[in-house]
Parts: C-alpha cells; sequence; structure tokens
C-alpha cells in the first residue's frame, strides 16, 4: 500500500471515529443547528480572509467551540468547516487533512477546558489559539510531505516544516489577534448556551437527577420567604430514588455519579427540607461523595459555589479533599469585583460566600455585590452576560438572589428588576426565558427572584392571570415529576427540582449560618 493510500484510510477512520463520538453524543436539534452555524461561521471566516495567506478566523472558532461546549462538538465544527470551506478553495487529496487536523483542534479545546478550566482569560485564550495554529500547521506538514513529497525521509520533512515556517507563524499570530478581538465574547455566548439550551429530555418515571440544575442554591440567602405553598411529597421522593449507591447523583437514575449532579441534587433536597447528611444510599451520603470525590473539582468558578453551598446546606464546613473551597473561590474574584464576569457566576459566588460566613469575605460580597448591581439594563431586568443584552427571567431572578445575599435587598435596583419580571409575567401566570411560552425553569428563577426582593410569588397575578405558584403546580403529575411546559409532555428530573424548589418557598439559608457581619447578617 502507498504512502498516500494508507494516509488516506487513517484519515478516513480518524473522521469516522470524530464523528461517532458525535453521534453517540445525540445532540439535541438546538446542538445541531448550533454546530452548523459554527461551522459556516468558521468556513466564512476562511473565505473571507482568503487574500491573506494563512490568517484566518478559523481556528479560534473551532478551538473556542470545543472550550465551551466540548470535544464532540468541537470536532465536528472544525471537520465541517474545512470541509464546506472547500467548497470554495476546491476539494483534494489535503480535504481529509484538513478536517482532521481542525477537528483535533476542536478536540483540543475541550482538552484545554478540562485541564484549565473555562474561567481563562482573553491572553490565556489568546495564546491557546496561537498554539493551535502550530498545531494545525504541524499536521498540514505532515500531509505536505505525505502526499506530496516522494522522499519520505526526516530530512524532507524538516525541509517541508523550515519552508512553512513562515505561514505557521502568520497562522498563530493571527489566531492571537483574532482571539484577542472577540474570543472571550464567543466563549461567553457559547457558555450561555450550554447553562441554558442544551437540554437532554427523558421520558417520565426514567429520567432523575440532572435533577437539578436547581434554583435551591439561590435560596441559601433569601430573606423571609412569603411563599406558603409546601412542597409535593411525591415529587420529593422522585428526587431521592435518583441516589446511587455511591452516594452521589448521575444524570438520570443508575447514570455514573457526578460532582456537578451530585452538588445540585444536594441544594434541591435541602431546600425540600431533606438533609443531604443523613440522605445515604449502600452506605454511603451525599456529603461522603462529595468529599471523597473533590478531586473532579477543577477551574470553574461556579463548580466552587456550588459545592460549598451544598456543604453547607449538610451544615458541614467548606472543604473537600484537603481543600479550602471559599479561598479558592474568593482568589477567582476579578478587580472590578466580578467573578468571571458573569451575573449568574457572580450571584452564585456572593451566595456561597455568604453561606460560608467566614470572617474577611465581607469585602469580597461588598464589591461582588456593587458590580452585580451596575450590570441592571435600564428595563430593570439582568443578562446573564452582564449590561447591554437582552432581559430575561432567569438571569433576573438570579441577579436578584445575588443582590439580596450583598445585603442590597432594600435598594431601587433590586425594585426595579422585582418591576421588570412583574411585567413580563405571561397570562397561564408563568415566566418564559426571554419572551414566548411560559416554562416551568423560567418560572422557578422568577419566583426564586421575587422572594429574594420581599414579594410575595403568591400574590403575583397580572391581568388577572393565575399566580406563578399556581402554574407550577399545574405541571406536577401524579409521579411527582413536573412537566416543562403545558405544551410538553416531557418532565425531565432537572424541572422537577428547580419547581420544588421554588413550591418550597422557604426562608433559608439552608444550613445554620451565622453572619460574619452586618452587611451579610442584613441578606438573611
Amino acid at each position: 500500500m502507498s504512502w498516500i493510500a494508507a494516509s488516506m484510510v487513517i484519515l478516513g477512520l480518524a473522521l469516522a471515529t470524530g464523528f461517532a463520538w458525535y453521534e453517540r453524543s445525540h445532540p439535541s436539534a438546538r446542538v445541531l443547528a448550533l454546530v452548523a452555524t459554527l461551522a459556516a461561521l468558521a468556513a466564512l471566516g476562511r473565505v473571507a480572509f482568503a487574500p491573506l495567506p494563512n490568517v484566518k478566523p478559523t481556528t479560534d472558532i473551532v478551538v473556542l467551540t470545543g472550550y465551551a461546549l466540548g470535544g464532540a462538538p468541537g470536532f465536528a465544527v472544525g471537520a465541517v468547516a474545512a470541509l464546506a470551506s472547500n467548497l470554495f478553495f476546491g476539494q483534494g487529496p489535503w480535504t481529509p487533512w484538513q478536517m482532521v487536523g481542525w477537528g483535533l483542534v476542536g478536540a483540543g479545546g475541550a482538552l484545554l477546558a478540562r485541564v484549565a478550566g473555562r474561567e481563562l482569560g482573553r491572553a490565556s485564550l489568546a495564546a491557546a489559539c496561537g498554539v493551535a495554529g502550530l498545531i494545525y500547521g504541524a499536521v498540514m506538514n505532515l500531509s505536505l510531505w505525505v502526499t506530496f513529497s516522494g522522499d519520505h525521509t526526516l530530512a524532507k520533512l524538516g525541509a517541508v516544516t523550515l519552508t512553512s515556517l513562515p505561514f505557521d507563524i502568520a497562522h498563530a499570530l493571527g489566531n492571537v489577534a483574532f482571539c484577542a478581538a472577540f474570543g472571550p465574547a464567543l466563549v461567553r455566548a457559547l457558555r450561555r448556551f450550554r447553562l441554558r439550551f442544551d437540554v437532554t429530555w427523558r421520558p417520565a418515571g426514567a429520567g432523575a437527577g440532572a435533577a437539578v440544575v436547581a434554583l435551591a442554591a439561590l435560596l441559601v440567602a433569601l430573606p423571609a420567604a412569603t411563599a406558603r405553598a409546601d412542597v409535593p411529597a411525591a415529587s420529593l421522593r422522585y428526587l431521592e430514588r435518583a441516589q446511587n449507591r455511591d452516594g452521589g447523583f448521575g444524570a438520570f437514575p443508575g447514570a455514573s455519579s457526578t460532582q456537578l449532579h451530585t452538588g445540585w441534587a444536594a441544594l434541591g433536597l435541602a431546600a425540600a427540607g431533606r438533609s443531604p447528611r443523613t440522605l445515604a444510599r449502600g452506605g454511603r451520603s451525599v456529603v461522603d461523595y462529595i468529599r471523597g470525590h473533590a478531586g473532579e473539582l477543577r477551574g470553574d468558578l461556579g463548580e466552587r459555589s456550588r459545592t460549598i453551598l451544598a456543604l453547607r446546606a449538610a451544615g458541614v464546613p467548606a472543604r473537600a479533599g484537603g481543600r479550602d473551597l471559599v479561598a479558592e473561590l474568593r482568589a477567582g474574584q476579578r478587580a472590578n469585583g466580578s467573578f468571571a464576569g458573569l451575573v449568574n457566576t457572580t450571584a452564585f459566588a456572593v451566595m456561597a460566600l455568604r453561606a460560608a460566613g467566614r470572617p474577611g469575605s465581607e469585602g469580597a460580597v461588598r464589591r461582588a455585590g456593587r458590580w452585580l448591581a451596575g450590570q441592571a439594563n435600564a428595563d430593570g431586568g439582568f443578562n446573564f452576560a452582564g449590561r447591554g443584552g437582552a432581559s430575561g427571567a432567569d438571569d433576573t431572578g438570579s441577579a436578584l438572589q445575588g443582590l439580596a445575599a450583598a445585603g442590597l435587598r432594600r435598594t431601587g435596583v433590586v425594585r426595579r428588576a422585582a418591576g421588570w419580571l412583574v411585567r413580563h409575567q405571561n397570562a397561564d401566570g408563568g415566566f418564559s426565558l426571554q419572551g414566548g411560552s411560559s416554562n416551568a425553569q423560567s418560572t422557578a428563577w422568577a419566583v426564586q427572584g421575587l422572594i429574594a426582593a420581599g414579594r410575595d410569588p403568591s400574590r403575583i397575578r397580572r391581568a388577572g392571570s393565575r399566580t406563578p405558584i399556581a402554574y407550577l403546580r399545574s405541571l406536577v403529575t401524579p409521579s411527582g415529576a413536573v412537566r416543562y411546559s403545558r405544551t410538553s409532555a416531557q418532565t425531565p428530573v432537572w424541572v422537577t427540582a428547580q419547581a420544588l424548589v421554588a413550591l418550597a418557598g422557604k426562608a433559608f439559608p439552608l444550613a445554620p449560618v451565622r453572619a460574619a457581619s452586618p452587611a451579610l447578617a442584613s441578606a438573611r
């Protein structure tokens, strides 16, 4: 077999493996649409900058896709972008190499997130994209050596590499410049998608435990709640049954436990009155799992906040695996007071610091609260990425709870944000993310925000509508599961957990926390 034929076989296997990986991830229609859009954008970026040899944003888009969304989407965007752009540049034996090269850097973006965390700044992301350009260049140099050299010696490979060096350097420098210009903004947008819209729907009675992308965490710092609806007992049992024998929770019953799902499950159950410290299966409690798998907690600030909240909900110190999670979280605060420059991440961090109640955190809480208050839009609402984006019920609800935790409940910012929520209630009593049909998730966020603002959600009616509490109760099924919406029969358990927390409407913290300062005490 010739060098070219052998290389095509290997490349074909690599591409088949990559696309099989993506297919086995069972991407939703929304993910498919996003991947297609990103691939088209990457291809267009290559075509638009064709007059500048090797200077193009394609590699940046591919790397950042993998960084924000994961390896399989990153690989798919890179491979499809290469194939699509060659409809303009021309197909040839180089196309499979380009598909594999860009697919690899997309998967490399996911590896970067796993190793370094998803909180890298502009400079670090730009440097990573520069390195990705050099890696892609090395793949293409290998393709030239295999396909066109005729003399497959190391000396010839060295000559090809040396000849291509100016082009590879131009590619790397272009990547750095493009990423510095738009990288953080793209990552924020993709992370918003990842957190908001990439939902796995499962049949009623079979789904569980992702349980719990819950709003329970948000209740750590709420003032006295006025909602008086009881938690449906069937819904609580529905969540309890999802626990694994190692004490943790997976995305659904029987799935392997993760820190992500275990942390949210702990908070959701605690909000409903079930202690994470005593809930155990196979002799292992929720706290046992969190502490025993502390090594899984990586660079994401949201992970630290969630774990602090879960441990404090269980009434134990915010330490795991010998790590001081509060100190780690505080170290991630930016000079402007924010955490990761994001509204929701900052709100969660404020609540985690509030829950820890550790002396010395007052200044960090105040700075974060001031930054959070400054992100309110002119209409009073909040956007996930900060001031200027379209206001949404989910983001406004989380911001209200962060502001309450920072001791800013009695401020004009909070009053205007609560007013924004009331104005955007739908006729059925529920709320949507940014307009459209109501859903349980957005309604739960809105309820928690209203409670944080000192408003009684059981009295919120707009133009004769039902209350948001009544809307949530209308979605509860006989099994205890909660439907996502009135028009959807699907009942993913994380929706059940969110609705359960809102229906609890209790005055938390979830654990006996002693405030370290008057500012913190005022948020109780």
